[in-house]
């Protein structure tokens, strides 16, 4: 079993559900609300780790939606208070482990979500009494288990972040185990939203070395693992280097992502579409990465990352990505999710606004984002 302190404490191997009696205590948590989805509960998941838990949970909480939003952050908020919990045991996708972030906010902070958004100012209103959150992912995409962030859709239509050290989970206990049934579908999404992570924080320009060390590590796996964990769910070697490259994507994220993420979050808010955060990362990553090769001096960059994925000298990048989607059975465009040029003038104004695209490496402007968007479809 290796435990690792970095960012938090992570738990990580086969088995390590095991560990949560302890690991709860060491959290603080004694009244405890597991924050799930429907999915999770359906496929027994939900039940195994309630049964590994001591203390058991006095309530869970199962409506967590695809994209969390501000009215499913409400209605658990309600049952955390009703039954007087102290922590939140999140199980899931990234989903469930943001909702449950914004619900330990809001558990110990006054007013609404919306003040304490990013784009709104509020990082600085976050303060460390941050109710405490243990994650659990069930899928190997998202690295929320160990992120500072939480992207929930708030009343008003908007897809913003909550972004605070404090809203980093006190304990990340990544079990393979329970990826093993996951999807193809959703092992591919969730698997290419890992890639994203590690490609944008390399990408990004601001000065990490240890964080672009972990990102590169991190795209090496998914290159060698995320077609085998596709085409075999089983693969139990897969599956274990699934889970870490989607949990180092998010360890060295910290560093910034860029235009992938800028243009996935206001598209991902789009109703009743409500499309896949990792997916639309998918799509839109070929687009963005000839973009940005527009730039002076990011050849080297491009250069290193290909070697790292094991990818020939002469390799598109680009192309390489958009062959990768094709192989593992993801969208050919946005066209393809139903996004259509009509909402375009929704999504230019909220990318613009993101807080990923100050990180981009190349800067965002209307059009070019607009050109971004037709290159995607």
């Amino acid at each position: 079993m290796a435990l690792i302190t970095y960012l938090t404490r992570i738990q990580f191997d086969f088995g390590a559900i095991k560990l949560l009696p302890d690991e709860l205590k060491l959290a603080g948590i004694a009244r405890p609300l597991l924050v799930t989805d429907k999915g999770v509960v359906a496929a027994g998941i939900a039940q195994r780790i309630s049964d590994a838990m001591q203390p058991k949970p006095l309530a869970v909480f199962d409506g967590t939606p695809s994209n969390p939003t501000e009215a499913a952050t409400k209605a658990a908020l309600t049952l955390y208070r009703e039954h007087g919990c102290d922590g939140l045991v999140a199980v899931g996708g990234g989903s469930s482990m943001d909702l449950a972030k914004a619900v330990a906010l809001l558990a110990t902070h006054p007013g609404e979500l919306t003040q304490y958004m990013a784009v709104e100012g509020g990082v600085a209103r976050i303060t460390p009494k941050v109710a405490p959150v243990i994650a659990i992912p069930t899928t190997s995409g998202t690295g929320s288990e160990v992120g500072r962030g939480a992207v929930v859709i708030l009343e008003d239509g908007r897809k913003l972040a909550l972004i605070s050290p404090h809203l980093i989970p006190r304990l990340a206990l990544c079990d393979p185990e329970l990826t093993l049934d996951l999807p193809a579908k959703i092992t591919a999404g969730t698997g290419m939203d890992a890639l994203a992570h590690c490609v944008e924080t390399y990408l990004a320009p601001s000065n990490n070395p240890p964080a672009e060390a972990i990102a590169l590590d991190g795209a090496m796996r998914v290159a060698g693992y995320l077609e085998r964990a596709v085409q075999d769910g089983k693969d139990r070697e897969a599956r274990w280097n699934m889970m870490m490259a989607a949990m180092e994507g998010a360890m060295a994220f910290q560093k910034g992502l860029g235009a992938v993420h800028a243009l996935s979050h206001p598209l991902g808010a789009i109703q009743p579409l409500n499309m896949h955060h990792g997916t639309l990362n998918a799509v839109v990553m070929p687009a963005v990465l000839r973009f940005n090769a527009m730039i002076n001096g990011i050849g080297p960059k491009y250069a290193r990352l290909k070697r790292t994925m094991g990818l020939d000298e002469g390799t598109d990048l680009a192309d390489h990505v958009t062959k990768l989607n094709k192989r593992i059975g993801l969208p050919s465009g946005l066209r393809a999710m139903g996004v259509t040029e009509a909402m375009f003038a929704q999504v230019i104004p909220h990318a613009l606004k993101d807080h990923t695209a100050a990180t981009n490496p190349r800067p965002l402007t209307a059009e070019n984002v607009e050109h971004l968007l037709r290159d995607a479809m």
